[in-house]
């Protein structure tokens, strides 16, 4: 049960908020990144049938929700020490990447779903 070298804290046995989850952030984390993947080979089947290099968009995007998936796996440990410290445990860069990163995808995921309509 050791990580990089070093040993992980046991996980609290007292709940330090009786109306919120443990994991809530984390889960968030894996909705999003599971729905980027979703997203992502949505846009590249779809993509490969109006232009191929557009497919490369989706796979981009797939490959941007596999990150963050394994990111979120590899922090979730440390998102429990912020929370018994009564810290916030959101990583503000992290959030302004998903969020631009999703702007952007489904903007180009719109143009592809008009052109297809469209031809």
């Amino acid at each position: 049960m050791t990580s990089s070298g070093g040993s992980k804290e046991p996980r609290p046995t007292v709940v330090f908020d009786r109306m919120l989850q443990h994991e809530r952030t984390a889960l968030a984390w894996e909705r999003t990144a599971i729905a980027t993947i979703v997203a992502g080979a949505l846009l590249a089947r779809h993509a490969a049938t109006i232009h191929i290099g557009l497919a490369g968009l989706g796979v981009a995007q797939l490959i941007v929700g596999g990150a963050l998936l394994i990111w979120t796996g590899r922090h979730y440990e440390h998102l429990h020490a912020p929370l018994r410290a009564g810290e916030n445990p959101a990583h503000p860069r992290a959030a302004r990447l998903v969020g631009i990163t999703t702007i952007g995808f489904t903007g180009v995921a719109t143009v592809v779903a008009v052109a297809a309509l469209v031809t």
